[in-house]
């Protein structure tokens, strides 16, 4: 028998529990696309949401960083809560709190309000996305199946992206609460498959494993964590840069502002089916470096050209360097992250990671937005994130040098979930 089909007498029928995975993937991947798309939809709207209700761009910024800030502070507890309430549980409550706090978002006046439902998205991001990983790790067995699974599950993660700079573009054409609104029957109708499909584990929730010291000493996983959280800081707050450039200076439509921003995401989505030859071949430490390098260069090249540039000759060079260093270093982090971790405490370490990743973008949009409405030019803003670009290069050029010193075939990096 195999996992998807068993045999009855001289009969090969299908196996229900094979088709019942793969609805449950179906489930959690959506989940996730879900999830990147709340990133991007919001981004593309900010101005118009900042004109209809009088915020400013420090203000309007928040409905991005505070969907970050949500998510950042309630991942280290995730185990935690999982371990005390149980996966199912625990997923499914994070799921019916998200629709509620999108119903609310698209139906508030008040700028208090959408930006705390913002930032209760993120607490349910925090708790759905590591959640839809360690279900797939227990569903699908080691091998293929698994890492056909964890392919499937990035990949729509990637496409989120993409798809929601074009639903923007769509709402905006008609009310921006759609923004907010759209994700409440979306998570709705996943909720109720997930509450078919998804099933507790026998003996979970009882055991809270706590993050231990050495943790926070592993070199890689802090390498890993400043890389991320600077190539993750960086690209949102450029991309917010951008939008305003685009929509306020040069009066573009938020669908144009859309198709323009479509080199900065598009690219990655394409080639994270990929990610895993192309670790294979050259390593982590020399993509994660490579990938720092290209950001950096495409910061430095915005940071350099006329304030009065235009998008084919400025902004998307620009677009196209940092967007390839997404792709050169994007998965290569995640596996360096865990690459020293024994496997038995790689479940706290993903937390710590993903917590990095979501404080740059908390910490770099406020800055950026600040800086930006402050000074006379965006030069002091674009300045912040070269800046912080560098100190991704110098914690890719620390593991790379802590990779040189490593004892031939030591294990260079390996899947973030196995």
């Amino acid at each position: 028998m195999t996992a998807d089909r068993t045999t009855r007498g001289s009969l090969t029928v299908p196996d229900p529990r094979g088709a019942r995975q793969w609805v449950l993937l179906l489930v959690l991947s959506g989940n996730m696309l879900l999830d990147a798309v709340e990133v991007s939809v919001v981004l593309l709207a900010l101005p118009t949401i900042g004109g209809a209700l009088g915020m400013s761009l420090p203000e309007a910024q928040w409905l991005m960083s505070g969907f970050a800030l949500g998510f950042a502070a309630l991942l280290v507890l995730g185990p935690w809560i999982c371990a005390r309430l149980g996966r199912r549980r625990a997923y499914l409550g994070a799921m019916l709190l998200f629709v509620v706090a999108s119903v609310a978002g698209g139906t508030a006046d008040s700028e208090a309000l959408l930006v705390a439902s913002r930032v209760v998205k993120g607490v349910c991001a925090a708790l759905t996305a590591p959640t839809g990983l360690a279900v797939i790790a227990t569903t699908f067995e080691e091998g293929p199946r698994r890492r056909r699974a964890v392919s499937v599950y990035a990949l729509f993660g990637a496409v989120g992206f993409t798809a929601g700079l074009l639903l923007s573009a769509a709402f905006l054409a008609v009310n921006w609460r759609w923004t907010f609104l759209f994700p409440a029957p979306v998570a709705l109708v996943l909720l109720l498959l997930a509450a078919r499909t998804m099933t507790e584990e026998p003996g979970e929730g009882r055991r809270v494993t706590w993050v231990k010291p050495s943790l926070l000493r592993d070199g890689r996983l802090r390498n890993a964590t400043i890389g991320a959280a600077t190539l993750n800081g960086g690209y949102v707050s450029l991309l917010l840069m951008v939008t305003f450039d685009l929509q306020q200076r040069l009066g573009w439509s938020p669908w144009r502002c859309a198709l323009a921003l479509l080199p900065a995401c598009v690219p990655l989505a394409v080639t994270v089916p990929f990610a895993g030859r192309l670790t294979a071949r050259f390593g982590t430490e020399k993509l994660i470096t490579a990938g720092a390098s290209t950001s950096l260069l495409g910061y430095a090249f915005y940071l350099l050209s006329p304030e009065t540039r235009p998008y084919w000759s400025g902004t998307l060079p620009t677009l196209l360097l940092v967007e390839t260093g997404f792709v050169l270093s994007f998965a290569a982090l995640n596996m360096q992250a865990t690459a020293g971790i024994r496997p038995a405490e790689r479940g706290l370490a993903v937390p710590l990671y993903q917590t990095g990743v979501q404080l740059g973008a908390a910490v770099m949009l406020p800055l950026v937005a600040v800086l930006v409405t402050v000074r006379p030019t965006p030069r002091a803003a674009t300045l912040a994130i070269t800046a912080a670009g560098a100190l991704g290069l110098l914690a890719a050029l620390a593991g790379l040098r802590g990779g040189a010193l490593r004892r031939p075939g030591e294990h260079m990096g390996g899947p973030v979930h196995d």
